[in-house]
């Protein structure tokens, strides 16, 4: 039955000519009922999507999927024994995947958490999944902070996953049932969840470039990882959302690509025809694990002109750990 008194709240704070400006939570209610014209007191479970249009949409996400099982299974090995679940939706809000303990089920199912149901905010209002996809970003959506009376059993802790294309791609949510949970242990597990959505959408990124070198830049003040995908020419490819806003990448499908000494600051060192053939001996010297010789052998050129070129291209600190006759025989080239 509807809790009169929570609805009551719902639509006061609604009605409060400020309370939208100041709290994140009324702005959230204020589309809940305004623009999504849902009903506070409203005591239907959750839409389902039937199992033709949910394996549709496994199936877009399969490689997405695969890589985030490992995580889910983690993640809900550190919270399932404590009354909680793990669901996974697609950035529409549907759930593709949970995990719960099969004490809980009952419960999970009977408040729509589960594979097919839709927690978009224009279908359930107030909501962590929702919410979290409507806002892009971390969101706890405790008990009564819940839009609908006959959700605020439950509280709920989510983070967005974007994809390599910089757009939201998923949520990660978990979901409790106990009455009981404290605000330190809420917070403790908002951060796991942020932390395995961080990892999940590293990993993802990871997978979308496997061609390409990734490099972490390390940002402090960034919500999320900072990464870089560079080819082998070493420009830049792909970027995550975080890389993105860090560097000024903008929010386009496909980002133009670009040098990345140019965005992390570093100095490009040798141009053109230079900077090809010092890479080139870099390479050589490197696969002859030191040994000029046959460094220069596999190049195709005298030893003597291995040295000129060398030291053309500043490599003479190269020639460090030589062998004794080595260093003699370059001594005497």
């Amino acid at each position: 039955m509807a809790q009169p008194h929570h609805v009551d709240k719902v639509i006061s704070t609604v009605n409060s000519p400020t309370a939208a400006a100041v709290s994140r939570l009324a702005a959230s209610w204020r589309r809940s009922l305004l623009n999504h014209r849902l009903d506070p007191a409203n005591e239907r479970a959750p839409e389902r999507i039937d199992e033709a249009s949910l394996k549709l949409r496994r199936s877009a996400m399969d490689r997405f999927m695969t890589i985030a099982a490992p995580k889910l299974d983690h993640l809900f090995g550190l919270v399932g024994n404590s009354g909680c679940c793990v669901l996974l939706t697609d950035a529409d809000g549907v759930i593709l995947d949970q995990r719960s303990m099969g004490a809980d089920a009952n419960v999970f199912q009977d408040w729509g958490l589960w594979s097919g149901a839709d927690w978009s905010e224009a279908a359930e209002g107030t909501n962590g999944i929702g919410t979290c996809l409507a806002e892009q970003r971390q969101v706890v959506i405790h008990r009564g902070e819940h839009f609908h009376a006959r959700n605020t059993m439950m509280s709920c802790m989510d983070a967005p996953i974007y994809g390599p294309d910089g757009k939201i791609l998923a949520a990660l949510d978990v979901s409790s049932c106990r009455a009981d949970q404290t605000e330190a242990f809420t917070r403790l597990i908002a951060a796991t969840v942020a932390q395995a959505a961080q990892q999940i959408e590293t990993d993802h990124f990871r997978a979308s470039f496997t061609d390409a070198r990734i490099i972490v830049a390390p940002d402090r003040d960034a919500d999320g990882a900072v990464l870089l995908a560079v080819d082998q020419d070493d420009l830049v490819i792909g970027a995550t959302r975080a890389a993105r806003r860090v560097f000024g990448l903008g929010t386009d499908e496909t980002i133009r690509p670009r040098p990345a000494s140019d965005l992390l600051g570093r100095p490009d060192g040798p141009t053109g025809f230079e900077k090809a053939e010092r890479a080139a001996l870099v390479r050589a010297i490197a696969r002859a694990d030191g040994n000029l010789s046959e460094a220069a052998r596999a190049l195709g050129i005298a030893r003597a002109t291995l040295y000129r070129r060398m030291k053309r291209s500043a490599l003479q600190q190269r020639r460090r750990g030589l062998s004794r006759g080595e260093a003699r025989r370059h001594s005497l080239a």
